[in-house]
């Protein structure tokens, strides 16, 4: 009886210290903080998380992947801008998503933008826009590739 339950224990702890766990933020004041702080752009996804198929077919093709995980910690903060159906969101939350989605004239999901944050004069925060992308066929490669061309990397 203990050899079954001694490989389900060693094949659970594989899985879970084997994979890394990327951090979707959903407060815009601290993905600013840490966007400032490392000197990276924020990738702003605006979705629908319990609704939208496209979003959650992004999803499982390129974010929930190593390829994409690895990539993202390299080179943005990322920004879960949420508009669900079906589950309730703290209402400072839900007004702060409101309120970007009217600023970026949100209109479908999945929408990503990148930006940089920017202060101005007053201490408001002004968006340096650099591009926005949603789904895009192919796998991690593929919208990696075009998240590069948007970002100017290499």
């Amino acid at each position: 009886m203990k050899t079954p339950l001694t490989l389900f224990f060693i094949l659970f702890l594989g899985l879970s210290f084997g994979q890394s766990k990327l951090v979707w933020h959903d407060n815009l004041e601290e993905a600013v903080k840490i966007s400032k702080k490392e000197q990276k752009p924020i990738m702003m996804f605006f979705t629908g998380s319990d609704w939208c198929g496209w979003c959650i077919r992004l999803q499982k093709e390129v974010f929930f992947k190593d390829e994409f995980t690895k990539w993202a910690e390299e080179n943005v903060v990322l920004l879960e801008l949420d508009f669900p159906r079906r589950k309730a969101l703290a209402p400072d939350i839900k007004a702060q998503n409101m309120k970007l989605q009217s600023q970026f004239a949100i209109r479908g999901y999945p929408t990503v933008w990148f930006v940089t944050p920017d202060k101005d004069a007053q201490g408001n925060v002004q968006w340096v826009k650099l591009g926005r992308t949603g789904y895009v066929a192919g796998g991690p490669g593929a919208w990696i590739s075009n998240a590069n061309a948007l970002l100017g990397a290499k």
